[in-house]
């Protein structure tokens, strides 16, 4: 896995659809994790912590609705975006769908290429320094596509990690991330590192955006992780 990489959740119980998607989704550049039911996608929530999901709403056991409704009504991920897929055409069904919290209705079939499209869109909101957008915050600009940081107006030079870690960061202004979801977001799952390594690069991070002489933008919460704002 590539650090930062992006995570796309398919939840699909037919095995053909779900390999499809699957794969059109690494082509994408995306980390994918699969589930085949609702129960799994409800476990397998916690463990990958997806930036985005791809839904089915008939499901064996637990519906994509019931999944989907679930999700949104925790904190902890209300804000990832969920993308319904469903035979169901009608009206009442998109609207339900709506309702109950997907931020996308794709009706079967589908054409790959929109799904696709309709995927990076939602990422670009969940993901902005991931699809290359410019992040600010109070002085700080951090342009992922040039990947160059200012902050008032003075270049900031960072190494490739407190660049990643700032952009995660800057992507959720006051939320606190612990140390072990910095290193799945920054250093990727497949690899690893201590916790310990991550307060050695917000010390680094810290010490870089204070070197202007601006105040501390990131703030330690003490048993939780580390914030900005």
């Amino acid at each position: 896995m590539t650090a930062g990489q992006p995570t796309v959740l398919v939840v699909e119980d037919e095995p053909a659809q779900r390999e499809v998607l699957g794969y059109n989704l690494e082509a994408e550049g995306f980390r994918v994790a699969k589930a085949e039911n609702g129960e799994e996608a409800l476990l397998l929530v916690d463990e990958e912590q997806p930036d985005i999901i791809v839904l089915d709403w008939m499901l064996p056991n637990v519906s994509g609705i019931e999944v989907c409704r679930q999700l949104k009504t925790r904190s902890d991920t209300r804000n990832v975006p969920i993308i319904m897929l469903s035979a169901r055409s009608e009206e009442v069904d998109r609207v339900r769908g709506l309702e109950t919290g997907a931020d996308d209705y794709v009706i079967k079939p589908y054409s790959v290429v929109e799904l696709m499209a309709r995927v990076r869109a939602q990422l670009r909101r969940a993901r902005p320094a991931a699809a290359g957008l410019r992040l600010e915050f109070e002085d700080i600009v951090l342009d992922a596509e040039t990947h160059r940081v200012t902050r008032d107006g003075q270049e900031i030079k960072l190494g490739p990690t407190e660049f990643r870690l700032l952009s995660t960061l800057m992507e959720k202004p006051g939320r606190v991330w612990s140390r072990e979801q910095l290193l799945d977001r920054v250093w990727g799952r497949d690899i690893y590192v201590d916790t310990r390594t991550v307060d050695v690069h917000v010390g680094r991070l810290r010490k870089s955006l204070t070197a202007t002489g601006g105040t501390d933008p990131l703030r330690t919460v003490r048993g939780a992780g580390y914030a900005l704002g």
